[in-house]
């Protein structure tokens, strides 16, 4: 295999250093998004199984101590996958999966935070992660069908089976996250944000401030800053390293909270986002990324 860029033989996501959820599980911050060992528009199985599992079990070799995955992604294929990669799980590995939306098809995705369905939801990602109970479990989307006091109930009484350790959000507003802590307790929240995309700052800031851990899907993103001769382009020249590899130093640098889970189906992008770890940013560039938007 040739030099992967910012990868060294000694690349590890502990070097990103620890955040306990809910202050009792520990995690290396760089984790995993396992959306991507699917198949195409995140739907049916991937096609080369043997190298999704492949990719899963590299992951946690890497340091990787927190996998994002959901019942939606295939469906149910990717919590397959990770299963069959790492059952019996590592003492060290937190799971994260996550229910309330459903598929009809490649790229379909519709919200369905109905208690009947999150409970069916919730008992199949036991039987298929084969765990008697999920470290973590996020709601996917607040589904405005339904009373949030509904989908929230059953969550509670999940939990309350020792079937749910602990709850996360996901694409919640500031205002979203403070009713729903009024319910239960919440441990992280994830939403979509990076370089490009900084529209959950007041979320990451609330999560900042009651030290919830804040996951960010869609991480490696730059919008314009990812253009040629940009900021982000002129210091991955100077660390001689990719792009995305700096979006991930960033996020890194960014808070204390941050726990980024790049995806991929691939070992090598695997690696080059591991080596994220090992980059150093300045002030100054760290200002340059963060003013560039």
């Amino acid at each position: 295999m040739g030099t992967v860029p910012g990868m060294s033989e000694t690349s590890s996501a502990a070097a990103s250093g620890t955040f306990e959820i809910a202050g009792e599980l520990p995690v290396h911050r760089l984790g995993f998004g396992a959306m991507r060992i699917t198949g195409e528009g995140i739907w049916g199985p991937p096609s080369d199984r043997d190298a999704a599992v492949a990719v899963v079990r590299r992951a946690y070799e890497l340091g990787i101590t927190l996998i994002d995955t959901a019942d939606s992604y295939g469906p149910d294929v990717s919590e397959e996958i990770i299963a069959e990669a790492l059952h019996p799980y590592p003492e060290d590995l937190v799971i994260a999966t996550k229910g309330g939306l459903t598929r009809s098809g490649p790229g379909r995705w519709t919200p369905d935070g109905s208690p009947e369905h999150l409970r069916a939801a919730c008992e199949g990602s036991l039987r298929k992660l084969r765990v008697d109970t999920i470290d973590l479990y996020q709601l996917h989307r607040i589904d405005s069908k339904v009373p949030v006091e509904e989908t929230i109930g059953v969550l509670e009484e999940l939990r309350a089976e020792g079937k749910i350790r602990f709850v996360g959000l996901s694409e919640v507003s500031v205002d979203e996250l403070a009713h729903v802590r009024t319910l239960i307790d919440v441990a992280t929240v994830q939403n979509r944000y990076n370089l490009g995309d900084r529209a959950a700052e007041d979320v990451l800031e609330a999560c900042e401030r009651d030290g919830l851990g804040f996951i960010p899907w869609a991480p490696l993103e730059a919008g314009a800053l990812g253009r040629p001769g940009g900021p982000l382009d002129e210091a991955a020249r100077r660390h001689d390293a990719s792009p995305g590899q700096l979006a991930l130093a960033w996020l890194l640098a960014r808070s204390p909270v941050m726990l980024p889970i790049p995806g991929t189906g691939s070992v090598a992008h695997l690696e080059e986002n591991v080596g994220a770890v090992g980059l150093e940013l300045t002030d100054e560039e760290l200002e340059a990324l963060t003013e560039g938007a």
